[in-house]
Formats: structure tokens, sequence, C-alpha cells
């Protein structure tokens, strides 16, 4: 028996494939399986169509050790996961009349009037072991067999999660010898993902154990890292070496570790070094100051009466003149004029969303005493893209000039 099995998740809906809901059952069991030693190579999508459950669990089978899926557990003729793990391990189903009692008594105790549907429930795959659903109709059940383990538990997140943190992972860790697998993420800002992947290097980034992989987002850039251990500390030990590792080679690009948000760090950092900034918001409002929930802090004085008059201004007289060089003149002149640490401005055309025809839909722009930085979007302030890359570039961006020394 492998001291750290494999796993695959199955995760069983036609809602999911539509799009019609997210699948936030699959990540929350990677993390559960991630931190107690199982490793997850693969997750799989099915619909409603009992032959392609059934070849879904039975090809999972032939790569993993443990199989979970999620959903298919209700009383519906949709409902086909008790069908599709019985064929797939080669067992009948079997009724079980103590299981369907239970299920009658909570309904009697909701209140409510069983169908006759509902009897399906009461049926396991032969030799099942019965998991019971005490905050939920939809029974589990675990199969063991030669070819390995399937764990089927509901798709409502409120059910699957009380399922697998009390009943299935106790079960796992029963099972098997587990080791642990913890995992730490240093969040970075101000560099792109291919320069980030070149300082790290490839010594760092091909190691085994720990591990350490790069997730980027909207103007920042996660690393993740990963280790594997038979104890936690010995497992917290191998994830500290490696942050120490990474400090070393891009730690001025580090500005939080795991739940840290860098609105946070950057609002942290003006209060503590008790800075004067200034921020310019026209076309989409509280696109950086929105992001600190008291700002009485940053400036509110202007070269205009107000900055909505500032990109009137712009759309109106200041022909010839680009989003960008616009933006950059306001930044310079405020920070000149108020003599802050920062001076930030954004701007975004009102009604625009998206159009090739205009090369610039909105700029942002920072300026400090050493430094000036810009960047122009094609897209304006009706897009969606607009509120989170604005605000993701300025805040990284903002990070990294307010930290330099003022010497430059």
């Amino acid at each position: 028996m492998p001291d750290n099995p494999n796993a695959e998740i199955i995760a069983i809906g036609t809602e999911l494939l539509l799009g019609e809901i997210t699948d936030t059952n699959s990540v929350f069991l990677a993390r559960q399986l991630r931190d107690i030693g199982v490793n997850v190579f693969f997750m799989t999508t099915v619909g409603d169509n009992l032959g392609r459950i059934k070849d879904a669990i039975s090809d999972a089978l032939d790569r993993a050790e443990i199989v979970i899926t999620t959903g298919g557990l209700g009383p519906t003729v949709d409902d086909m996961t008790r069908q599709a793990v019985a064929d797939a391990v080669g067992r009948p189903l079997e009724f079980h009349q103590s299981l369907y009692d239970t299920i009658a008594e909570r309904f009697r105790g909701f209140g409510s009037k069983m169908t006759e549907n509902n009897r399906q429930q009461a049926y396991l795959p032969a030799g099942a072991i019965l998991v019971e659903n005490p905050v939920g109709t939809a029974p589990s059940f675990i199969v063991e067999s030669q070819r390995g383990l399937v764990i089927s538990v509901p798709g409502v997140p409120r059910e699957m999660k009380f399922l697998i943190t009390e009943a299935v992972v106790p079960y796992l860790l029963k099972r098997y010898e587990l080791g642990i697998i913890l995992a730490r993420i240093l969040r970075t800002a101000g560099i792109g993902e291919s320069s980030l992947d070149d300082q790290i290097g490839a010594d760092i980034l091909s190691a085994t154990n720990p591990s350490v992989g790069l997730a980027a987002h909207h103007g920042s850039v996660d690393i993740r890292v990963t280790a594997k251990a038979d104890s936690k500390a010995k497992a917290m030990t191998l994830l500290d070496d490696m942050q120490g590792r990474l400090e070393t080679r891009i730690g001025e690009h580090i500005f939080g570790v795991d739940a840290d948000r860098l609105e946070d760090v950057v609002w942290r950092h003006i209060q503590q070094r008790q800075l004067r900034v200034h921020v310019t918001e026209a076309g989409l409002p509280g696109v950086i100051s929105g992001s600190w929930q008291d700002a009485a802090q940053l400036l509110t004085a202007a070269v205009f009466d107000n900055p909505q008059q500032a990109f009137d201004y712009y759309l109106v007289d200041a022909a010839g003149v680009s989003l960008r060089d616009f933006a950059v003149d306001i930044a310079e002149r405020i920070r000149s004029r108020e003599n802050v640490a920062a001076s930030l401005v954004v701007l975004s055309v009102p009604e625009l969303a998206e159009n090739a025809d205009i090369e610039q839909g909105s700029a942002i722009a920072i300026s400090t005493a050493t430094d000036l930085r810009y960047r122009v979007y094609g897209f304006g302030a009706k897009s969606p893209l607009a509120r989170e890359w604005l605000s993701r570039w300025g805040l990284a961006n903002l990070w990294k000039m307010l930290r330099e020394p003022p010497d430059g």
C-alpha cells in the first residue's frame, strides 16, 4: 500500500459543463488531499451521462489509488453516480432498508413528504461502506475494490465539505500511512512572470521537494512552494529553507506571504512612513483609493478643481495629446505642486468597453521624485477588465516606487 497515494477528483453534473455553476468542490478537495499528503494529478468534469461517468471513473482507477466523485447522488433521473460506480467496479447495486428508513425519518423531521424517487438513494454498490450524511439526504459511500478506492460524496458544497472533513479525511488517514504536504504562497508584484521565472532560476524551479511553481494574475505573480515530509515540523523546515533561497534571489519583489493582500501592504507602508500620496481617478472612481477602507490620508487637492474636471478638459480641449501623456502631465504637476511622495493618476474613458479603433481607452501614471511609470490599455471604464487590471498594476508599481530610497 503506497505511503503517498495518488488521487483523482471527478466533478459530476451537466450544469458544470454549461457554465451555470462554478466547480468550487474540486478546489476544496484538492487542498484537503494536499494537506494530508495525497497527490492529485488529474481533475475531471463530466456531465450527467451514465456511460461517460462510468468511463471517467474507470479511467481514473487506471491512474490513481483513490477516486473521489462529487455530485450525482440525489433522487432524480439524472443522478447516476451510484450506478456508474457500480458499473466501473463490476458490482450490482443493493437496496438498504435501514438507509431508506433513515432518509424517510429525515424527511419527517423536515416536515416534508418523501417522494418515491428518493428510494433510489437507498441503493449502494454491493459491499460499499456507508458514509452517513447528517446534514443532507444524499448518503455517501466508499467502495474498496481491487482496482482502488472510489469515494462518492454529494455535490452540495456544504454537505461535501462536512463529509470530507468529518468522515473521508479521517478514513484516509487511518487507511494509509500518510505523510504531510504543506504549501506556502509568496506574493510578488511589479515583475512579470517570465522575468520572475528567469531570476528564480531553473535549479529552483526544477526542484522536486520542495517544488516551486508560478501563477500569474493581473499585475502580480504568486510563487507556490510545496513540501512533503513525514511530519509537519519537517515540512515547515523545508518551506522555510526554500523561502530563504527565493528571498535571496527575488526578495525585492516579494510583498507578502499566503493571505497577505497587496492593497493592505501598500496602505500599511503609507501609514507607517507617514507618506503623503495623491490619487486622481477620473472615469473609473475608486479604482485605487477604493482599495483602502480609510483613505483619509490621501490628498484630494488637484491641478483641477476635481478629477472629473481634468478628464472633461482632456476630452474637450486636449486635442492631439494622448491619454497617456495627459495622465503623465497631471501626475507630475500634482506631485511637484503638492510636494507629495507619489502622485497616481488613472484616466479611463467612461463609456468605452473595448474598441480596437481606440488605441488608448485607459491610462495610469505614477510620479515620484525619482521615478515615473505609466501604462496604457485599450479598454475603457465599461470593460470588466478595467478595474482589476488598473488597480493591480497601480498598486504593484506604487508599492515598488514607495519602497525605493529617496536618493533613487
